[in-house]
């Protein structure tokens, strides 16, 4: 009874060690530490993983644990980050919920696809696996060939596990922007003259570049929409400059307005070939839904509004007034 009695105290202090040990804080090398769990990893290879990683504790007492929680095999792939303070019970429920730390990279409105590359190509712990192709094979591997990719992808800041793809965040960016298009497409003005979403997507990008000011948007929308109406050329400056590409110096000149490209909408009338931009949703539902105006010229004033003019002459004097510097006679 005594040798039962000893034996009995044995297992109840270690039981009760072993739960003060789930409970305390892991030492870690550092403020955080990093490991990925490769799919396939038995939990033997995880637990000696986190010890190389820098979990400053037995990994064999980690493996046990794994084992004695009964969740061992529910343990996921994934890229994970533990930071000073968890436990060895926050360290399981990690891996098993699937807890993977992120990074994020952002797409801003405006951008052309090439910029957005670039951006892609800095964020922190993506995979460049299209670093090398050109934007075709970029839309091929996406499902979509024949596209062009400017346009294409939604601006968003976009969430990523450590280690994952370029592609893969192109995809969700792409799947972002077809269900945006689809959704302002099914609210379009019936009397708009844009024949498809395609052309909406073309015309939001254009509307996205001419202006950074929301309140704006339905209205330039508008005088395009009006212009379209009546095959009036649009005579967008972003269009001319996009198709110029790096040959564009940040210098117009009107040699430029007048060399023809499939870009230039002072030489080409209706909308250009493909979009220019990445539009954001204002723009989108602007370009389906443009303000009821006469209007037909726009001008900027220098402070980021715009004036809107229904005749030549109308917009001659917002010319000499907001860009010449010209003071008129009332």
């Amino acid at each position: 009874m005594r040798f039962l009695a000893v034996l009995m105290a044995l297992v109840v202090t270690a039981a009760a060690a072993g739960w003060w040990w789930l409970t305390q804080p892991l030492p870690l090398s550092g403020p955080t530490v990093e490991y990925s769990v490769e799919a396939g990893s038995s939990p033997r290879e995880v637990a000696r993983g986190w010890g190389d990683a820098g979990i400053q504790t037995s990994p064999w007492v980690l493996y046990q644990w794994f084992r004695w929680s009964g969740q061992s095999r529910q343990i996921k792939a994934g890229n994970y980050e533990l930071r000073q303070g968890a436990s060895a019970r926050d360290l399981l429920r990690m891996m098993v919920q699937g807890d993977e730390s992120l990074a994020r990279v952002k797409l801003i409105e405006g951008w052309t696809f090439q910029r957005w590359r670039e951006e892609l190509a800095k964020a922190e712990d993506l995979q460049p696996t299209t670093r090398d192709w050109s934007p075709q094979q970029i839309m091929n591997a996406l499902g979509m060939p024949g596209v062009p990719a400017e346009g294409r992808f939604f601006p968003d800041t976009y969430a990523y596990a450590k280690g994952n793809t370029d592609l893969a965040v192109m995809q969700r960016a792409l799947h972002a922007m077809q269900k945006h298009l689809d959704a302002a497409w099914a609210q379009r003005d019936r009397q708009t003259p844009l024949k498809s979403a395609d052309e909406a997507l073309i015309l939001a990008s254009i509307v996205e570049k001419e202006t950074g000011q929301e309140a704006d948007r339905p209205m330039i929308a508008g005088v395009f929409t009006n212009r379209l109406r009546i095959d009036m050329p649009l005579q967008t400056d972003p269009t001319v400059i996009y198709g110029l590409g790096t040959a564009f110096d940040g210098n117009l000149r009107r040699v430029d307005l007048r060399t023809d490209t499939p870009f230039n909408t002072y030489t080409r009338r209706g909308l250009p070939p493909s979009p220019i931009a990445m539009p954001g949703k204002a723009a989108l539902m602007a370009s389906v839904q443009p303000a009821q105006t006469p209007a037909l010229y726009f001008v900027a004033r220098g402070d980021g509004t715009t004036t809107f003019s229904a005749t030549l002459a109308e917009h001659n004097r917002a010319v000499n007034l907001y860009q010449r510097k010209v003071r008129t006679q009332p």
